[in-house]
């Protein structure tokens, strides 16, 4: 009996992880759209894509909220990461419209 509790706590635990995982893959792909529209006016303004000050900022802000149990390090890989697939996004954009303007269409 111990055992079949056992088990069907962590069929409950799993599930909620799944939940939550579907929730982190919306938020995710809703910052990968923020992150394609800051790209965007980025190359409207001129600048960078690449701008190692915002991701100290943005890794310092997480640190900061963050109450584990994952600790900072842990914290700043994620979004390393994170931020390294944002990057790959707008530079995949940017080349895009690159392409795209210089052949000429069927606009």
């Amino acid at each position: 009996m111990a055992e079949e509790r056992s088990v069907s706590r962590i069929d409950e635990l799993r599930q909620r992880i799944d939940d939550i995982d579907e929730r982190l893959v919306e938020l995710l792909s809703a910052r990968a759209s923020c992150a394609l529209a800051i790209g965007h006016e980025k190359k409207l303004l001129g600048l960078e894509v690449y701008q190692p000050s915002r991701e100290a900022e943005v890794i310092g802000h997480v640190q900061r909220i963050n109450q584990g149990p994952l600790d900072n390090e842990a914290m700043k890989r994620l979004f390393e990461r994170i931020i390294d697939e944002a990057r790959r996004l707008e530079r995949i954009a940017d080349d895009k419209q690159d392409e795209e303007e210089a052949q000429p269409g069927d606009r």
